[in-house]
C-alpha cells in the first residue's frame, strides 16, 4: 500500500497534463473493482454514499463522512478525492477544522462547494464562500504532502438566473483564493466548458459528467479539462437496474435474474 505523501504526489502529477477519468464508487467493494480497471485515481459521491445508507444526498453529517471518506482511502492505494460538501461548518473555522479531520484520512484532494443547502439563499456570498474556501486552504497547507483544493460553484445546480457568468465570476476567485482546481457542475456544452477553462488557466479544470453530453474523453480533452469525474452516475446505473429488476419481479416474471453479474466472476473480484 503506497503511503499518503506517495499518494498525494501522484494525484498531483495526474493534473499535469492530459486529461483522467476520476470515477467516483459509493463503497469499498465499488472501489476495489474500479481499482483493478487500473484507474489512477478515485473520488468519493456524496449522493452515492447516502443512498447506500439510505438517506437523501446532504444528509450524512461529518462525523459519517469522515468515517466513509476514511474506508475509501483505506480500501485501495490509489489517491481520492473527498465530495466534501460545503465544508461542514458553520463559519470558515468550522470549515478549516472539518477539513483538518477529512485530510487526517490520508486523503488526496478535498473540494468544497459554495453552495448552502438553503433554498432561500441557495449560495453563500462570494466574500463568505471566499472566507471558507481560504480556511480549506489553510487545512490543506497544514497536512503533509500537499493535497489538493477543489474549488466548486454550484451556478447550475440551484438554478442561478445567470450561471455561466456567475460562475466564471466565482472560479476566478476562487483560484485567486488558493483552489488547485476548479469545477463548476453542470456545464456540458463545449463553449460553457472551454470558457471555464479559459477563466482560469492554466490551473486544472474538473468536469461533470454525469449524464451524456455528446463528447468523447478525446473531445474533453481537447476543450483543455484536466479530469473527468461522474458524480453519483455509477451508483444511479445501479440504482436503476435494482429498480428495473424489481418492477419485474413485482410482476411475477423472473426473466431479469439472468441479466445478473455471475456469481463467481463478482467473488473473484475479491478474492
Amino acid at each position: 500500500m503506497r503511503g499518503v505523501a506517495e499518494r498525494r504526489e501522484a494525484f498531483r502529477a495526474l493534473h499535469g497534463a492530459g486529461c483522467f477519468l476520476l470515477p467516483n464508487p459509493w463503497d469499498v467493494g465499488t472501489a476495489r473493482f474500479l481499482a483493478a480497471q487500473g484507474f489512477s485515481a478515485l473520488a468519493t459521491t456524496s449522493s452515492g454514499a447516502a443512498h447506500a445508507r439510505g438517506v437523501a444526498d446532504g444528509a450524512i453529517d461529518l462525523d459519517a463522512t469522515v468515517a466513509h471518506v476514511a474506508e475509501m482511502v483505506g480500501a485501495t492505494d490509489l489517491p481520492v478525492n473527498a465530495d466534501f460538501g460545503h465544508g461542514f461548518g458553520d463559519d470558515a473555522e468550522g470549515v478549516a477544522a472539518a477539513c483538518a479531520r477529512c485530510f487526517a484520512t490520508g486523503v488526496a484532494a478535498l473540494s468544497v462547494e459554495d453552495a448552502t443547502g438553503d433554498a432561500a439563499r441557495p449560495l453563500f456570498p462570494l466574500e463568505e464562500a471566499l472566507a471558507r474556501l481560504r480556511a480549506a486552504r489553510r487545512a490543506a497547507d497544514a497536512a503533509p504532502g500537499r493535497p489538493l483544493l477543489v474549488g466548486r460553484a454550484e451556478c447550475f445546480l440551484v438554478g442561478h438566473a445567470d450561471p455561466l457568468a456567475e460562475s466564471l465570476r466565482r472560479i476566478v476567485a476562487y483560484a485567486e483564493a488558493g483552489a488547485d482546481v476548479l469545477y463548476v457542475p453542470g456545464i456540458a456544452t463545449p463553449d460553457q466548458i472551454g470558457a471555464v477553462v479559459r477563466a482560469v488557466a492554466p490551473k486544472p479544470v474538473n468536469l461533470l459528467v454525469a449524464r451524456p453530453i455528446g463528447l468523447t474523453m478525446a473531445d474533453i480533452a481537447a476543450l483543455g479539462v484536466r479530469r473527468v469525474s461522474l458524480g453519483g452516475a455509477l451508483s444511479g446505473i445501479a440504482w436503476g437496474a435494482v429498480m428495473r429488476a424489481v418492477a419485474e419481479l413485482r410482476e411475477g416474471r423472473f426473466d431479469v435474474l439472468g441479466t445478473r453479474a455471475p456469481f463467481a466472476a463478482v467473488d473473484g473480484l475479491f478474492r
